[in-house]
C-alpha cells in the first residue's frame, strides 16, 4: 500500500528537523564555564543525541508503521521544545543555534499539521 500524500510530507519534514536539531546541537557554545563543566556538557550533548535518534524512531512509527500514539508523543515533545526555545532566545538572544532551533519547530509544526489533516487521518486509524 502506497503512503498518503500528508504521510509523506510529514515524514519528509519531520526528518529535515531532527537532521536540523542534529546540526544545532553540533553548532551549540559548549564552552567550559563554572556552572558548566566539560563532563555536564558532554552528557550533555550525547543526551541530546538519544532523544534525536528516539525521535527519528518516533516519526518512523507513525509514518511506516501506522501508529497513532507517536504523532501525539511528537506533538507534546514540539510544545515543550517552544517553551524551551522562548526561555533561551529570552536569556541568550538570538544565536546560531537558536535560529535553527526555529526553523526545526516550524518545520516540525507544518509536519505535524499534515499528519492530524487531509487523506492522513484515516492512515493513523488502522
Amino acid at each position: 500500500m502506497s503512503v498518503p500524500r500528508n504521510v509523506l510530507w510529514f515524514e519528509v519534514l519531520l526528518y529535515i528537523s531532527l537532521m536540523l536539531d542534529a546540526l544545532s546541537v553540533a553548532v551549540s557554545d559548549r564552552t567550559p564555564t563554572f556552572d558548566m563543566t566539560e563532563d555536564t556538557i558532554t552528557a550533555q550533548t550525547v543526551l541530546n543525541g538519544v532523544v534525536i535518534l528516539l525521535l527519528f524512531y518516533f516519526v518512523y512509527l507513525a509514518a511506516q508503521r501506522r501508529r497513532n500514539w507517536p504523532r501525539w508523543v511528537l506533538l507534546g515533545a514540539l510544545v515543550l521544545s517552544d517553551i524551551s526555545l522562548v526561555q533561551v532566545i529570552g536569556q541568550k538572544g538570538m544565536t546560531l543555534d537558536a535560529g535553527i532551533e526555529v526553523i526545526s519547530c516550524a518545520l516540525t509544526t507544518m509536519g505535524l499539521y499534515y499528519s492530524f489533516t487531509g487523506d492522513a487521518r484515516g492512515w493513523f486509524n488502522a
